[in-house]
């Protein structure tokens, strides 16, 4: 008994107010810390910004890196600013023999357009083993002999550390790295078709720096390596030229691809050795934002920290109708960043995730199909809302439409399918009709997306809302929104094509089509299965060819698919990186990336036209004619926009979706105490198990201590 109740009143204590939870995963002195708390699901593989291109590593690297422009936080249509650059920089033209042109001049005479960027001074690098001296004003580890190298484990193996400022040359050196062959930077193909004298320089490159026989690269300091398509000015001013005109380069400086890249950090990473013991720019990142990354652990955590050498920066003052009334604006003007430190926790399962986030251990969380009906539910005209269980908790609900678009394409290079005949035409029309994305969405994406009505998603310049914006084509316009024909129309399509009942009048058999699938798994079953029934609407037999991605890709690059599933995610956000999908020169088969090989000479002049004109009513009627064009020719079924849904606890403030901005950790404020209170009332100590399991003890010791007694008793008689 006096067992049971000690256990009893050590389990109070532990109870007590102010403790703990005792199921928090993290350590007690992080408690009322100004710390955001997430997960990761996928492992970055690239933090160097001259090869990172993915949403996962965006999410680390866009935090610690700055390019010299950024997206406002809150402004919408996505709006450029300043970040470590004075202004944005606008395009000074030039014709073949090197003289001014005037602004609005025929885009046929610009041979190059000539961009100047200025960056602000005083900004400076986080500390950093690259940048220590000793006392004679040498780098200390830019010259380490191999067994140094050999017994480093990490970067905080070298202990000092040191920072310099920022310089313009950092962003040239950045430049040419991404001309260097041996780095594969994947948008060194696109550069090249636009900076001055991009190809020539890594050609040359390729011979300045081979590769040794152990596949170790020596340090090539490129800056003094001349290069047309870049010039350092000054200490704060530099130049890039490109041929031609190309308005949308602007957008790229926006990305990580552009950040500042020291030199020195590649003299100490790539001394030979180094790689081996995985101290690599891939695995550390050095850079001039608000935070730099204090621990590196994919196979469990990752950790950014507040960088001390951060230049400084405010919350926006400006924002939309309703931000003010959102609370977006409240912190106006206040230094950034909020929060001090921001840990990731590796999370492969989708439940376990969803668990701690209801339990106040990750601040923010997405939605997964298993844990949607838990946290979602429609109201009668459709609109999504939070369940009562998530706003008894105070979580709120952010949706957004991307800037992607899913559609499913048709090779116009096919005999059957493709081409410009009106049969062919009338073939795909009926296919889009028929495929009911509405449908798809309800199913496979819990009702995240919007149909497609066109190549260009809301809040790119050029998209229409309402009825002007529907596809004419396959949806009609009732009772103030877009409403699929009717099957009986697609049909009749069917019949005007020669293929009446969907049979084919050569054989009388039901037509065949093959769809190119790369989808497994249970959920790729149903999919399939899903897309059968809709070509089965029309009496059309749907052969899957099932493959792998890269089975997949190769077919898509030798034009021998016929009907696909296929996406695209915005670069930046303009017209441009949605219609060239389409543009006849950049076919899938002639190594582009229009994977329909549509081709339309009256949609490629547009399209010419189009991309270097300014936003305005001239480049909107341009957009509306080549939206026209691609609907009546339907080498597309424009698929469906996709929705993201997130969702945040009530202590997480400044919370507002922007899809071309990487870098919004800064923006976060938490209020650390309110978050300490609700983890405490939603996570009580459950007891009763151990004073069960206690009780049953104790029970079960009482016949053995009154046996015990009776033979005390009966010895001593």
């Amino acid at each position: 008994m006096r067992l049971l109740v000690g256990l009893m009143a050590m389990a109070s204590l532990l109870a007590g107010c102010g403790s703990p939870p005792w199921n928090n995963p993290y350590p007690d002195q992080q408690a009322g810390g100004k710390i955001l708390y997430g997960a990761f699901t996928e492992r970055p593989k690239h933090l160097d910004p001259v090869r990172s291109y993915s949403a996962p590593e965006y999410a680390f690297l866009a935090q610690i890196y700055e390019p010299p422009l950024q997206y406002h936080f809150l402004k919408r249509p996505y709006t450029l600013v300043p970040l470590t650059a004075e202004a944005s920089p606008e395009a000074v033209h030039l014709d073949a023999d090197g003289r001014l042109l005037p602004q609005g001049v025929d885009p046929e005479r610009i041979a190059v357009s000539e961009y100047l960027i200025r960056i602000r001074p005083g900004i400076r690098y986080q500390p950093h083993p690259a940048f220590a001296k000793g006392a004679d004003g040498a780098y200390l580890y830019h010259a380490l002999s191999r067994n140094e190298i050999a017994r480093l484990d990490t970067l905080a193996d070298l202990p000092k550390t040191d920072t310099r400022e920022l310089t313009a040359e950092d962003y040239v050196y950045q430049i040419k790295r991404l001309a260097a062959p041996w780095l594969h930077s994947p948008i060194a193909g696109l550069m090249g078709e636009h900076i001055l004298g991009f190809e020539e320089f890594s050609e040359r490159l390729q011979d300045v720096a081979p590769a040794s026989g152990s596949g170790e690269r020596a340090f090539v300091d490129l800056r003094p390596l001349d290069f047309p398509g870049v010039e350092v000015v000054d200490r704060y001013s530099y130049k890039v030229r490109l041929e031609g005109p190309y308005p949308q380069f602007v957008y790229w400086l926006a990305m990580p691809f552009f950040s500042p890249m020291p030199w020195e950090a590649e003299a100490l990473t790539n001394q030979p050795g180094m790689r081996a013991n995985n101290i690599t720019l891939d695995w550390y990142p050095v850079g001039t934002g608000p935070f730099m990354l204090a621990e590196n652990n994919p196979n469990m955590r990752m950790v950014l920290a507040r960088n001390p050498n951060f230049h400084g920066e405010a919350y926006p003052s400006e924002g939309m109708p309703g931000d003010r009334e959102a609370g977006l604006l409240a912190d106006a003007g206040q230094p950034l960043p909020f929060i001090d430190r921001a840990v990731y926790s590796l999370e492969k399962e989708s439940i376990p995730y969803w668990n701690k986030f209801l339990q106040g251990y990750y601040d923010s969380s997405g939605i997964s199909s298993d844990a949607f009906d838990q946290a979602v539910q429609f109201d009668a005209a459709g609109q999504a809302g939070l369940t009562e269980e998530m706003r008894a908790k105070g979580i709120g609900l952010r949706t957004a439409v991307e800037t992607s678009v899913w559609y499913m394409g048709f090779n116009m290079e096919d005999e059957l399918i493709g081409g410009d005949s009106e049969r062919a035409r009338l073939l795909r029309r009926a296919i889009s009709i028929a495929v009911d994305f509405g449908e798809y969405i309800s199913i496979f994406a819990n009702g995240r997306g919007m149909e497609g009505q066109g190549p260009v998603p809301p809040g790119i310049f050029g998209h229409r809302d309402g009825e002007a914006g529907i596809n004419p084509y396959v949806f009609d316009w009732q009772r103030g929104r877009p409403r699929r024909k009717a099957i009986d129309e697609a049909k009749a399509l069917l019949t005007q094509a020669g293929y009446r009942d969907g049979r084919d009048p050569a054989t009388g058999r039901p037509l065949s089509i093959y769809y190119e699938a790369m989808d497994a798994g249970p959920d790729g079953k149903a999919r399939l299965n899903w897309i059968r029934k809709q070509f089965a609407k029309l009496g059309i037999e749907l052969i899957v060819r099932a493959t792998d991605f890269n089975r997949f890709q190769e077919k898509m690059r030798k034009g021998t698919a016929q009907v696909f599933m296929w996406g695209w995610n915005a670069d930046y956000p303009d017209p441009e990186n949605f219609f060239f999908l389409l543009y006849g020169p950049n076919r899938k088969t002639a190594g582009g990336e229009n994977a329909a090989n549509y081709a339309n000479p009256e949609f490629d002049r547009l399209f010419e036209a189009m991309k270097n004109l300014p936003d305005g009513a001239e480049r909107q009627a341009i957009i509306d004619r080549m939206t026209e064009i691609v609907r009546r020719d339907a080498p597309w079924s424009f698929g469906f926009y996709p929705e993201s849904y997130s969702l945040r606890h009530q202590w997480v403030a400044n919370v507002k979706p922007n899809l071309m901005a990487n870098n919004t950790l800064k923006y976060l404020r938490l209020e650390p105490d309110l978050r300490e209170r609700m983890r405490a009332e939603w996570n009580p100590p459950i007891l009763w198990p151990v004073f069960g399991i206690v009780a049953v003890l104790v029970m079960g010791a009482v016949p053995a201590v009154v046996i015990a007694r009776r033979r005390e008793r009966s010895a001593a008689l």
